[in-house]
């Protein structure tokens, strides 16, 4: 598909979503267990906490705070440290770090990492810009929390070409066309000793519980992108007490509202 069709990898992503579902549906079991994982090894998955004002966000964290185990906060802007200062006046929970490529400078970006870890920060996702590869190496080798590829890599051939400048990888299946070459990734990221996260786009419960199928072999999972919307048609995998909770329907684990 990819020599005749390049890119559209999320349309490539909900066939192989459809087909998993079937394969699962044949086989009458759900791709967890196809896949060998237990499921009470499933993540707690963070709630992200976007940049906003001072008061948007002490607001969000408070609902949040009481659903969710570990928050994920945007930052890569001039009021980074503002922004985690008003998330723990109110809260101590975890927090996971994506700075969207916003940092510049790999010796503010390094001083940032310390910084946080300070704050009780657990890891960082893409601290710079993808094409300073040499200077996201140069803060992996330093830093003193794991740092996470997410916009330096979509493919299973990215891995080989990010794994000595990153701690661990993103897999997305909107970027990676799906079920199939994220389980490729999740093997190949594991032999090279880097640690996983499993990600999503704002999408619906049917990908979203996609993704879970797999959270329970990853180190952290951000899989709140069904709970961001209105208007989801499906029910499938369901955040209880801020865990991912993974239910037995074959397939992966989904039915239309």
């Amino acid at each position: 598909m990819d020599a005749i069709m390049p890119g559209n990898t999320a349309a490539k992503a909900s066939v192989d979503i459809a087909l998993h579902d079937l394969t699962g549906k044949l086989l009458g079991a759900p791709w967890y267990k196809i896949w060998g994982l237990d499921k009470e090894k499933a993540p707690s998955t963070t709630y992200t906490i976007g940049i906003d004002t001072a008061d948007a966000v002490r607001e969000k964290t408070l609902e949040a705070a009481d659903r969710f185990n570990i928050l994920k906060v945007k930052l890569g802007r001039d009021n980074d440290k503002e922004m985690i200062d008003t998330i723990r006046s109110v809260t101590n929970l975890p927090i996971a770090i994506d700075a969207n490529q916003g940092w510049t400078d790999r010796q503010y970006a390094l001083d940032m990492i310390f910084w946080l870890k300070e704050q009780g920060i657990v890891m960082v996702e893409q601290p710079m810009p993808k094409t300073q590869l040499d200077d996201i190496a140069w803060i992996t080798r330093q830093s003193p929390l794991p740092i996470f590829a997410d916009e330096s890599l979509q493919r299973l051939e990215d891995i080989v070409k990010i794994k000595d400048a990153f701690s661990g990888i993103n897999i997305k299946l909107m970027k990676c066309t799906g079920m199939r070459e994220a389980w490729k990734m999740l093997t190949l990221a594991r032999a090279l000793n880097m640690k996983v996260m499993v990600g999503c786009m704002t999408e619906t419960s049917c990908a979203v519980s996609a993704a879970a199928q797999f959270s329970p072999a990853v180190d952290f999972a951000d899989l709140d992108g069904n709970l961001l919307i209105s208007n989801d048609l499906f029910k499938g995998m369901e955040v209880v007490k801020g865990k991912i909770t993974l239910n037995d329907l074959p397939g992966i684990g989904i039915t239309k509202l």
